[in-house]
């Protein structure tokens, strides 16, 4: 049985537009334009799966002004990609994306202060097992849920998963803003690993690209200048045509950039159940005014649950999630930089690691204000950093563990770009570079693992390190030594002591050390009790201690 289904399209400029899919055996259906803007056309469609397309008369200077081009559905949930259409698929007489059926919306998720984040790349997390099958989608990812929940992470952010050119990218030129790459696998598969996801606990982010568009995205070929910028925010760092998130149109009332990346953000959410959403190149959307706008709307389609907004904005610029800022939190970029500098030797500069673990200081909030990270996809892996300086084997694995107790103990919420965790070493590339999962056989590898689970474990059960509470309490410059400090107000405190020296420190005096009877060492699994305020440890080189008290 057949029923009237309705596709529109909004293209309140443009004379006229037709559509034509394989129910029409690709004859061009013709479109009556209402008074908000919208073409519209009904179309008699049994249950089923069809391809479709539109054709409207160009507005933009490139294409040439009113001359007809051929363009997929802006708002299509599914891109067919050899021919590049989009896909419309109709159940019991209604457009569906598919027929997944949620199971775990129910299961309580970690609020903002309590993430541990692992953010990952679709294609590169699988597929470096020592084995002949090809892996890379949605579906290999949700079979390695196991390894992150042991690990003990409970967020993933995913690299842009929209559909772009090609079937490699890490998706920073997003094509079909609705549609997810079709290389990864189906909608349904998406959808069950963030299922699967919810029920250990793990919320899921998506990495969304709003400020600029692949240039052949069908908004550019419909009416270039409605959607977008003339001209770039900032030309030296430009990545496509941006979206003009100050274009009013006075006569539909409507402000086309915001509309249109509003409702992405919409269905995300409620199509895809996410959790929150990490803005790439916030500076360059440069404009507060809109992303109050994202934030508030995002909160309301999330309902009840948790949702988290965190802004890329680099230049850092604490404001951007301050009294006046718009975010939840932003990436703590100079985290990443200092950290690095100090585990590679470089220096020893007491106000930069403490602005680097207390961003206060740089003017950021509070902990879930920033999210703190070593690596990331477009910063090197600190192995890869350590062995240009030839800093290899047992010491650069030792110095990835004094990273990670910075992280896990710094005031924000910890981040890790994936491998980090067992020492993968390979550049980040925008080719194909899957994770050496081989590695964690080796012992150094595998050791680190459980030292980074180990540290993600105290993140998350000691409630000291959500708050904002730190204190630098002991400074040895000459020896590179330096300890802090971390409490709540119910009696949880975490102390560290860090050598960033070569040296290793035996029967070192750690004076003032907070008042407490006896504490027990996190890293080593030891008890040690303290006199007179005073803390005596062996302490090796580029290693850190870490003293729980509970």
């Amino acid at each position: 049985m057949a029923n009237q289904i309705e596709l529109k399209l909004f293209a309140p400029y443009n004379k006229e537009a037709t559509l034509m899919g394989s129910f029409s055996d690709w004859k061009e259906i013709s479109m009556g334009k209402d008074d908000r803007g919208y073409f519209r056309a009904e179309v008699d469609l049994e249950d089923g799966t069809y391809h479709y397309k539109f054709r409207v008369r160009s507005k933009s200077d490139f294409i040439g002004f009113d001359e007809w081009v051929d363009i997929i559905d802006p708002y299509a949930t599914e891109v067919e990609p050899s021919e590049q259409n989009g896909v419309i698929r109709i159940q019991d007489g209604c457009r569906i994306v598919d027929t997944y059926v949620w199971k775990y919306d129910d299961k309580p998720l970690p609020s903002d202060r309590e993430l541990v984040i692992y953010k990952l790349h679709v294609h590169d997390f699988t597929g470096g097992e020592d084995d002949p099958d090809s892996r890379g989608q949605f579906k290999h990812v949700t079979e390695k849920l196991d390894y992150l929940n042991e690990l003990g992470i409970n967020a993933i952010e995913l690299m842009p998963v929209s559909e772009y050119p090609g079937d490699y990218s890490w998706g920073y030129n997003p094509r079909h803003f609705f549609a997810i790459e079709s290389s990864y696998g189906s909608t349904m598969e998406l959808k069950q690993l963030i299922d699967c996801c919810h029920k250990l606990g793990i919320r899921v982010f998506f990495d969304c690209i709003y400020n600029h568009a692949e240039m052949e995205h069908p908004l550019t070929q419909i009416d270039y200048n409605y959607w977008f910028s003339a001209n770039p925010t900032d030309p030296d760092n430009s990545w496509g045509p941006e979206f003009d998130y100050e274009h009013y149109d006075d006569n539909l009332n409507v402000k086309p950039a915001w509309q249109y990346i509003g409702d992405n953000a919409e269905y995300w959410i409620k199509e895809y159940h996410i959790d929150g959403i990490r803005y790439d190149a916030a500076k360059q959307l440069n404009n507060y005014e809109f992303m109050y706008w994202m934030v508030d709307k995002t909160k309301q389609f999330a309902g009840m649950k948790p949702f988290y907004n965190v802004a890329e904005c680099i230049p850092e610029n604490p404001s951007i999630t301050n009294y006046d800022g718009p975010m939840d939190g932003a990436w703590h970029e100079s985290f990443s930089r200092t950290i690095v500098a100090h585990l590679c030797g470089e220096k020893f500069d007491l106000e930069e690691l403490k602005n680097s673990l207390d961003g206060r200081r740089q003017g950021y909030l509070g902990a879930s204000n920033m999210v703190n990270y070593i690596s990331v996809h477009d910063r090197e892996r600190l192995m890869v950093e350590l062995g240009e300086r030839g800093i290899l084997h047992d010491a650069a694995f030792k110095r990835a563990k004094l990273g990670a107790v910075l992280l896990m103990t710094a005031v924000g919420i910890p981040m890790i770009w994936m491998g980090e965790e067992f020492g993968e070493y390979k550049p980040n590339t925008i080719e194909p570079t899957k994770l050496d999962w081989r590695l964690l056989k080796n012992e150094n590898n595998s050791s680190l693992f459980d030292y980074y689970r180990g540290m993600v474990q105290l993140r998350r059960k000691t409630h000291a390190l959500y708050t904002e509470n730190i204190e630098f309490f002991y400074e040895d410059e000459e020896s590179w030594v330096f300890a802090y400090t971390r409490w709540n107000d119910e009696g949880s405190r975490v102390a560290v002591v860090a050598n960033f020296s070569d040296n290793y420190l035996a029967g070192y005096a750690v004076p003032n050390f907070p008042a407490g009877d006896t504490w027990h060492e996190w890293t080593r699994d030891y008890e040690i009790e303290t006199g007179n305020n005073e803390l005596v440890l062996d302490l090796p080189e580029y290693e850190a201690q870490v003293f729980v008290n509970s």
